[in-house]
C-alpha cells in the first residue's frame, strides 16, 4: 500500500475531500467512465477517472513494459500518464515491496515546484541534506529529485543505491536540458546503468527538440513515440527537425490568446488597469509573468501598496502574491498553497512558475515581459485552460516588438481575437499614484531603480535570432523608467556592461510598426493599441 499512497497524493487536491482511498483497476485506464462493481467494504470508495487522450495512449503502452517518449501539450495530464502504470506495476511486484528496498522508481524533474503536489519522497535544493540522508537510509520507493541534488547525493551519500530501480522517468525533459543539466543527467544515467537491472524508461516533453531527441537515443531502448496532438507513430523518429526549421507547437484548444500593443511609458498603468478590471469586482485568478526576480518583487511591493488598498464599497481588497527563484523553499511552497486554495487574486512570478505547476482555476495568463522563445510562451500560457478547462492569455508588446507575433505565427501560435480595454482615463491617475509612492521613500526609489536595471539587463539576453525584435537600442530609457514609477531615467544606468547617457534617450524612442511589421495584421492576428 506504500506505493498506492503515493498516487493518492497526486489525486488529493481534486478528490481528497470526497474519499479516503483509491483502488486501481487495470481495465479502468482504457474505458472512460466505466462503472465497476466492488464488494461493500467500510470506508472504501471506488473512483472512475476520466481518461484524457495522452493517458489513453500512454497508460496501455507503459503497462506493456515499453520505453516511451511522450510528447503532449502542457496541462494535458502527462503526470498521471506515467504515474498510474508506474504505481500499478510496483503494486504487482512479488514479494510485496518494503520501504527498506530503497528506490524502485526515479523521477527527474527540472525544478522544485512540482514537489508541492507529486509525492513526499523528494530530494531538492533548499532542503537540509542531513534530513534527506535520513530518509534515504529509511528507504524511499518512489524517489523524485532535481538533477543537481540527486548528483550531490550520488557523490556524497553512501546509503543511496539504485540496484532495485525498475523505472526511470524524465519529466519536462526539454526544460531540464534548457536549464543546463545535461552533465548531471549523464552522471545519473551512468549510476543507474552501473547498479541496476534492465528498467523501463519514460521521457516526457512538451517539445521535441534536437537535445531531447539525443537524450532519448541515449536513455531509451526501442521506445514507442506518443504524440497526442497529431498522428501517433509507432517508433521514435530517427532524426529531429532540421535546425533551420521552425518547430510547430500546440496550445490548449480552449485557450483564447490576445496581444496588446503598449508604448513603454504606459505599460505599468495598462497592466494595473487590466488587473483592476478583471479582479476588482469579480473572482478571477491571474498569473503575471515578468523577466526577473527584482521586477517581480517591485511589482508586488507597488501593487500591494497602491492597488490592494481597501475600497469604499466594502469589497475584499485585491490579493497579490509573488513567486521567484530567489525565495526560500518554505516561502515558495506557502505561496503555491495559498494561491492554489484562493478563489481569486494575482500571482506575480518569473518563469520558475512556467512549468510543472498545476494551479487550479487560473483564468488569465499575462505576459508582462515577452518570453525569450516560442516554447516558453507555450509553457507560460499552459498554466490555464488545463485538461479541458477554459482560459485566456494576454501578451504585452511595445509597437517596436510587433514582429514577435510573426515569430510566434511561424511556430503555429497566433492570437485569434482582440481585447477591448479603455485605460486612458485611468492612466494619468494611476501613474501619478505610482510615482508618488515610489518617490515617497529612498528605499522604494532604490527598489524601482534596481528593478529597472534588472529589466534592462534581461532585455539584453534575448537570443540572436530575436535581436532584431528585442534590442536594447530600441528602448527609450525614459519611457522604460516610467513603467517602474520613475519620473526620469536614472543617470549612469548599467545594463550588463553598457552605460546609458542622457542624450541616448532622444535617439531610442519607441518605434512605430514598420511596413513589414504591419503585414502581420493580414495573418489573422488582431491588436489592441493604447
Amino acid at each position: 500500500m506504500h506505493a498506492l499512497r503515493v498516487l493518492c497524493l497526486s489525486f488529493s487536491r481534486h478528490f481528497q475531500s470526497f474519499f479516503p482511498f483509491v483502488i486501481l483497476i487495470p481495465d479502468l485506464w482504457i474505458h472512460s467512465f466505466k462503472e465497476t462493481e466492488l464488494p461493500d467494504s467500510p470506508g472504501l470508495v471506488c473512483v472512475c477517472v476520466c481518461v484524457f487522450s495522452v493517458q489513453k495512449q500512454s497508460i496501455p503502452a507503459l503497462l506493456s513494459g515499453r520505453d516511451a517518449v511522450i510528447r503532449s501539450q502542457t496541462g494535458s495530464g502527462k503526470t498521471l500518464s506515467f504515474a498510474v502504470p508506474l504505481v500499478q506495476s510496483l503494486q504487482e511486484l512479488q514479494p510485496k515491496i518494503q520501504r527498506s528496498d530503497g528506490p524502485l522508481a526515479v523521477i527527474i524533474v527540472p525544478t522544485r515546484e512540482p514537489f508541492t503536489w507529486i509525492v513526499p519522497g523528494v530530494l531538492m535544493g533548499g532542503e537540509k541534506r542531513k534530513a534527506e540522508k535520513a530518509r534515504l537510509r529509511k528507504g524511499i520507493n518512489i524517489l523524485v529529485s532535481t538533477p543537481g541534488r540527486l548528483v550531490d547525493h550520488i557523490k556524497h551519500t553512501l546509503s543511496i543505491a539504485f540496484s532495485a530501480v525498475r523505472w526511470l522517468v524524465l519529466d519536462e525533459a526539454d526544460r531540464t536540458l534548457d536549464l543546463g543539466f545535461e552533465k548531471d543527467l549523464t552522471v545519473i544515467l551512468n549510476s543507474l546503468n552501473a547498479a541496476g537491472p534492465r528498467r523501463q524508461n519514460v521521457l516526457l516533453s512538451a517539445t521535441l527538440t534536437l537535445g531531447v531527441t539525443r537524450l532519448a537515443d541515449v536513455c531509451l531502448n526501442d521506445p514507442i513515440s506518443i504524440h497526442v496532438s497529431g498522428p501517433a507513430s509507432s517508433d521514435l523518429p530517427a532524426v529531429a527537425p532540421d535546425a533551420g526549421q521552425s518547430e510547430s507547437f500546440v496550445v490548449p484548444e480552449a485557450l483564447r490568446q490576445f496581444v496588446v500593443l503598449v508604448p513603454s511609458k504606459v505599460r505599468l498603468v495598462c497592466l494595473a488597469a487590466f488587473i483592476l478590471d478583471k479582479c476588482k469586482f469579480s473572482q478571477n485568478k491571474l498569473i503575471v509573468f515578468a523577466s526577473s526576480c527584482e521586477v517581480v518583487d517591485f511589482l508586488h511591493l507597488l501593487f500591494t501598496a497602491v492597488l490592494a488598498r481597501p475600497s469604499t464599497n466594502h469589497k475584499p481588497p485585491l490579493s497579490f502574491l509573488h513567486l521567484h527563484g530567489n525565495m526560500k523553499q518554505e516561502e515558495r511552497s506557502e505561496t503555491f498553497q495559498q494561491f492554489s486554495e484562493s478563489e481569486g487574486g494575482v500571482l506575480l512570478c518569473t518563469d520558475v512558475a512556467a512549468r510543472g505547476l498545476d494551479l487550479p482555476q487560473v483564468t488569465w495568463i499575462i505576459q508582462f515581459t515577452p518570453p525569450t522563445a516560442a516554447a516558453e510562451y507555450v509553457h507560460r500560457v499552459g498554466r490555464t485552460a488545463r485538461i479541458g478547462g477554459r482560459g485566456s492569455s494576454l501578451l504585452f508588446l511595445t509597437p517596436a516588438e510587433t514582429a514577435f507575433i510573426t515569430e510566434l505565427a511561424n511556430h503555429n501560435i497566433s492570437s485569434s481575437s482582440a481585447l477591448q480595454q479603455d485605460v486612458r482615463e485611468r492612466a494619468t491617475v494611476l501613474q501619478t499614484d505610482f510615482e508618488n509612492f515610489v518617490h515617497s521613500d529612498a528605499k522604494l526609489l532604490q527598489a524601482a531603480k534596481k528593478a529597472l536595471q534588472s529589466y534592462l539587463r534581461a532585455y539584453t539576453t534575448y537570443p540572436a535570432h530575436l535581436k532584431h525584435i528585442f534590442h536594447i537600442r530600441s528602448l527609450h530609457l525614459g519611457h522604460a523608467a516610467k513603467s517602474f514609477g520613475l519620473r526620469d531615467a536614472p543617470q549612469g544606468l548599467s545594463t550588463g556592461g553598457t552605460r546609458t547617457r542622457r542624450n541616448q534617450n532622444q535617439r531610442t524612442k519607441d518605434r512605430s510598426p514598420t511596413k513589414h511589421q504591419n503585414h502581420n495584421k493580414s495573418r489573422g492576428s488582431r491588436f489592441i493599441t493604447f
